[in-house]
C-alpha cells in the first residue's frame, strides 16, 4: 500500500506541475482544459481512494484521525474539483488542490494516526459525510477567492499577465464563487441541523469548540450572501468574508484534532 500511495502522491504533484507551466507559459485555453492534466489527476484520485480506504477503514471500525479525515477531505475536494472542471472554468484551482492533495497522502502515508470511530450510528455517519462536503465545497469556494483576489490585484494595477489571460472574466469567477459558496453553505447547514438533532450532546467538553466555531463559519457565510442579495456586496469583502468563513470552518474541524490527537494526544 505504501508503493500506492507514493504513486498517488507523485501523480498528484505531477499534474500540478503541468498546470503550473501552462499557466506560466500562458497555455491554459479558457473553457478547454488539459485534459491530459485532468487525466492524471483522475488517475491519482482512483488510486487515493484505494490508500483512504486501507487506512480508514479498519477492524476496529473507522478511523477518522486528523491525517485520515485531512486525506478524506482532499480526496473529495479533488473530486469535486473533476466534477466542476466538466460545467465550469475552474482548471486554474487545480494549482492550490492537486498540491495539497499530494501533501495529504503522502502525510497520511509517514504519519499515520490512530483515532477509531467504532459502533457509529447511521445519523452519526450522515452528519460527517454532511460536514465534509461541506466543508469540501466551501475549500473549492475559498481557493476561488484566493484566485479571485489576485486577478483583482493584476487588473487594477494594469499588469495582466499571462497568469492572469488564463482566468476567466473576473465577473465570471465572482458568480462562480458565489454559486459555489450557496451550495456550501446550504449542505453546512444541514450538517450543524443533524449535529444538534443526532449527537447526544453536541455541547460535550470535546465538541464544544468545534461546534461555536462551526456556527460562527455559518454566520459569516450567511451575512456574506445576504450582503451579496441586498446589497450587492462583491470584490475585496466578499472575499475576506469567504475566507474569514473558510478559517473558522478550517479552525472547526482540523484544529479541534490537532488539539485532542496531537497537543492532548487523546484518541
Amino acid at each position: 500500500m505504501f508503493i500506492t500511495g507514493f504513486i498517488t502522491g507523485i501523480l498528484y504533484l505531477a499534474s500540478s506541475a503541468w498546470l503550473v507551466f501552462n499557466l506560466l507559459n500562458a497555455k491554459i485555453v479558457q473553457d478547454e482544459p488539459d485534459k491530459r492534466i485532468l487525466s492524471i489527476a483522475f488517475l491519482a484520485l482512483i488510486l487515493h481512494i484505494i490508500v483512504l480506504f486501507s487506512e480508514t477503514i479498519t477492524s476496529d471500525g473507522l478511523n477518522p484521525s486528523f491525517v485520515n479525515s485531512f486525506s478524506l477531505v482532499s480526496w473529495l475536494v479533488v473530486l469535486l474539483y473533476l466534477v466542476a472542471e466538466l460545467r465550469k472554468p475552474v482548471e486554474t484551482l487545480g494549482v492550490l488542490i492537486l498540491p495539497t492533495a499530494g501533501f495529504a497522502v503522502f502525510l497520511q502515508l509517514f504519519w499515520p494516526g490512530n483515532a477509531p470511530l467504532s459502533n457509529q450510528s447511521f445519523e452519526l455517519e450522515v452528519h460527517i459525510l454532511l460536514s465534509l462536503l461541506a466543508y469540501g465545497l466551501l475549500t473549492i469556494a475559498a481557493g476561488q477567492s484566493i484566485l479571485l483576489l489576485i486577478q483583482t490585484h493584476y487588473l487594477k494595477n494594469k499588469h495582466p499577465g499571462g497568469f492572469i489571460r488564463s482566468l476567466p472574466a473576473l465577473q465570471s469567477m465572482e458568480t462562480l464563487l458565489f454559486q459555489m459558496i450557496k451550495v456550501g453553505f446550504v449542505i453546512l447547514t444541514l450538517a450543524l441541523l443533524s449535529g444538534f438533532i443526532f449527537l447526544d450532546n453536541i455541547f460535550a467538553q470535546h465538541l464544544v469548540h468545534k461546534t461555536v466555531l462551526s456556527i460562527v463559519a455559518w454566520l459569516l457565510f450567511a451575512i456574506l450572501l445576504w450582503g451579496r442579495w441586498h446589497f450587492g456586496w462583491r470584490g475585496k469583502k466578499a472575499i475576506h468574508f469567504t475566507l474569514g468563513g473558510f478559517i473558522f470552518l478550517m479552525l472547526a474541524y482540523f484544529g479541534s484534532k490537532i488539539v485532542l490527537e496531537v497537543i492532548l494526544q487523546k484518541v
